[in-house]
C-alpha cells in the first residue's frame, strides 16, 4: 500500500538537484542561524560567513536572504565561482577587471572599467577605488554582494592570496568609512576544501559565522508531513538515523517515497548499496576518499568502530568538513548510519588489500602525512601545521593557567636580496634562517613554521615574556653570528653587510590575559612592525599586550 494515501500531483513535487526556489512547499526553515542571517543583512557593513558540506542547503538559502535584501531596497550581486571560466583565474588582473564588470553588469550599470582602472597602482587599489569612486556613487541603496563556492578561489594562490585579504580589507573599511557600510558581505564556501591564510588577512575569523545544522526528527516530520507522507513515528526516527538529518538525503528520500518510486522498506534495505536511491551521492564521497589514502584509512577506522574514536586532528577535521563524521570532544562517529555501513562495506570488500600492501599503504600515509605538515623548503613546520598547533597550545595552556608566547620573525631586506642574488639564493638563505632559528628552539613542546615568505612563526608553551624575549634574542644573535653575505648599493647605511632579522614577542595566558588566539597574533605582529620601524634587526615585545611575567 502507498504510504501517502492523498495523490500529490507530480508538477507540485521537486526532484531536490539543486536550490530549492522561492515559492517552494518543500523548504525547510532552521532556527535559530536563518534568524540571525536575516538580522545580520540589516546591519550596516555586515559581513556573513556560511559554510557547510554540499547539499546541506546553502544555495536555497542564499536565494532567500538575496531576496530579503531585495524586499529591504537594496541591490544584489550574486557571484559564483563555479560557473567561473578557467581562464579567468589565470591572470590575476583579469580576475579583478571581470569582478567589477560583473558587479556593474548585475547592477544595471556601464562598467566604464578603463576610466578607472590604474595599472600603475594595481589590481587591490584599483578594484576598491572602481567601488569607492564610481559604484557607490552611481547606487544610492546599499548592496549585498554574495560570493557563492568561495572555495573554489582557494584552489589559485596568485588570485587567492590577493583576493581573500582584499574582502577583509573591505569589511574593515565599514567600521571606519561610512561610505563602506553600505555594502553587505556574503560568503558562501563548502566545507570540503580547508585553507590556511595569514591570520590577520583571512576573511575566516570576522564577521558572523553560520553552519547550517541537520534537519531535527521535527523538520523531517514537516516535510514529509509536505509530502504528503504517512509516516510513522518510529519510520521517522528510522530514515532520520539513516541519513543523520542531512537535508538533501532527507529530501531525496522523501521524494522518492512521495512518487511511489520505492517502499520505505526497500529504501532502508538498498540505501548503502550501489542500487540505492543514494549510488550517486556516495560515489562522490567515495571519489574523494580514494584521492586521499589517509582520509579513506581513518573512514575505515570509523566505519568498523562502536564507539567514538580519536583521530589525528587534522584528519578528523577533514572528515567531519566532509560531512561524513561527527566530533564529540576528541573523539569522532560516523555521522549517520548511511555512511558507516557504506563505507564499511566498500573499505572492507570493495579494496581491501592485503595484509603486506595495507601495511605499506599505513607507511605511505605516515610519510604523506608528515609532507602535509612540513615546509619542503625549509623543512620546519608549514602553516598548516602552525594553525593546528596553536590551537591546541592556547586551549592546554588556558587549562593550565600558564603562559603563552608567540614570536615572529621577518628577514629584513629579503625582497631585496632576492633581487641582489637571486631567488636560488633567496631559497638557501631561508634554509640558513630556519636552521638558525632551530639550532635555539630545541624544547620539544615549541614549535618553528615557516609562516609565508620570508616570516617564521615560534610558539613557546610555558614561556613568559622574559623567556621569550631570551628566545627571541638569541636567535637574533646566532644568525648574525652566521654572517651570511649581504651586500648591495640600495642600502648603504647598514652596519654590517649580512642577513639579519627583526623579531616581535607577544605573552599571554590564554583565557586570563587575551581571550582569543588573534589578539595574541596581532600582538606580536605589532611587535614585529615596532622592529622595523625603528631600524630592524632588533627584538621588541609588544606594548599592545602589557603581558611582562
Amino acid at each position: 500500500m502507498p504510504l501517502n494515501s492523498t495523490f500529490l500531483c507530480p508538477d507540485t513535487r521537486e526532484f531536490p538537484d539543486g536550490p530549492i526556489s522561492l515559492d517552494s512547499n518543500f523548504y525547510i526553515q532552521r532556527f535559530p542561524c536563518e534568524n540571525l542571517a536575516y538580522a545580520e543583512i540589516q546591519k550596516k557593513g555586515s559581513l556573513m560567513r556560511l559554510k557547510a558540506p554540499k547539499k546541506m542547503g546553502k544555495s536555497s538559502l542564499i536565494l532567500r536572504l538575496l531576496h530579503h535584501a531585495e524586499t529591504l531596497g537594496y541591490r544584489t550581486v550574486s557571484i559564483d565561482f563555479l560557473q567561473t571560466d578557467t581562464a579567468i583565474f589565470e591572470n590575476p588582473q583579469k580576475f579583478f577587471k571581470w569582478l567589477c564588470i560583473n558587479i556593474a553588469r548585475q547592477l544595471n550599470i556601464e562598467p566604464n572599467l578603463n576610466d578607472y582602472w590604474d595599472d600603475e597602482v594595481g589590481n587591490k587599489i584599483s578594484c576598491t577605488l572602481y567601488l569607492e569612486s564610481y559604484i557607490f556613487p552611481t547606487i544610492d541603496s546599499s548592496i549585498v554582494l554574495s560570493f557563492n563556492e568561495l572555495n573554489r578561489v582557494f584552489e589559485y594562490q596568485n588570485i587567492s592570496q590577493d583576493f581573500l585579504p582584499l574582502i577583509r580589507f573591505w569589511y574593515e573599511q565599514g567600521r571606519q568609512t561610512k561610505i563602506w557600510q553600505k555594502i553587505h558581505f556574503i560568503l558562501v564556501q563548502s566545507t570540503e576544501v580547508s585553507v590556511s591564510l595569514n591570520i590577520h588577512q583571512s576573511p575566516f575569523n570576522i564577521g558572523l559565522a553560520i553552519e547550517l545544522p541537520i534537519f531535527t526528527l521535527e523538520q523531517v516530520q514537516d516535510l514529509a508531513e509536505r509530502y504528503q507522507l504517512n509516516l510513522k513515528a518510529h519510520e521517522i526516527q528510522k530514515l532520520t538515523n539513516l541519513v543523520g538529518g542531512h537535508p538533501y538525503l532527507v529530501h531525496l528520500a522523501l521524494y522518492h517515497l512521495g512518487s511511489n518510486l520505492i517502499t520505505f522498506d526497500d529504501l532502508l534495505k538498498t540505501a548503502p548499496t550501489l542500487t540505492g536511491i543514494y549510488q550517486d551521492h556516495l560515489q562522490s564521497l567515495w571519489l574523494i576518499l580514494q584521492q586521499k589514502p589517509e582520509l579513506a584509512l581513518a573512514m575505515k577506522r570509523v566505519g568498523t568502530a562502536t564507539e567514538s574514536i580519536q583521530l589525528e586532528p587534522m584528519i578528523a577535521y577533514q572528515l567531519s568538513s566532509l560531512g561524513l563524521v561527527n566530533l564529540q570532544g576528541n573523539g569522532c562517529l560516523s555521522s549517520c548510519e548511511l555512511y558507516r555501513l557504506y563505507f564499511n562495506w566498500k573499505l572492507l570488500n570493495e579494496n581491501l588489500p592485503n595484509a603486506h600492501k595495507l601495511q605499506q599503504l599505513q607507511q605511505e600515509n605516515q610519510v604523506l602525512k608528515a609532507l602535509v605538515y612540513v615546509d619542503p623548503l625549509t623543512e620546519v613546520a608549514n602553516r598548516r601545521q602552525f594553525d593546528h598547533c596553536i590551537i591546541v597550545e592556547w586551549k592546554r595552556m588556558m587549562r593550565e593557567i600558564s603562559p603563552l608566547s608567540l614570536v615572529l620573525c621577518d628577514i629584513d631586506y629579503f625582497k631585496i636580496y632576492n633581487d641582489t642574488y637571486g631567488h636560488q639564493a633567496g631559497d638557501q638563505c631561508l634554509k640558513n634562517v630556519a636552521q638558525a632559528i632551530r639550532n635555539v628552539v630545541q624544547r620539544p613542546g615549541d614549535l618553528v613554521a615557516r609562516y609565508g615568505g620570508e616570516e617564521f612563526v615560534i610558539i613557546l608553551p610555558k614561556t613568559d615574556a622574559q623567556g621569550a624575549l631570551y628566545i627571541a634574542d638569541s636567535i637574533r644573535e646566532n644568525l648574525k653570528s652566521l654572517a651570511l653575505p649581504f651586500k648591495t648599493e640600495q642600502l648603504p647605511n647598514r652596519s654590517q653587510p649580512i642577513v639579519t632579522i627583526s623579531i616581535g614577542v607577544a605573552s599571554t595566558i590564554p583565557g586570563v590575559d587575551t581571550e582569543d588566539i588573534d589578539t595574541l597574533f596581532l600582538a606580536a605582529d605589532e611587535a614585529l612592525y615596532e622592529s622595523k620601524r625603528n631600524g630592524k634587526d632588533q627584538v621588541k615585545l609588544s606594548s599592545f599586550l602589557k603581558f611582562k611575567y
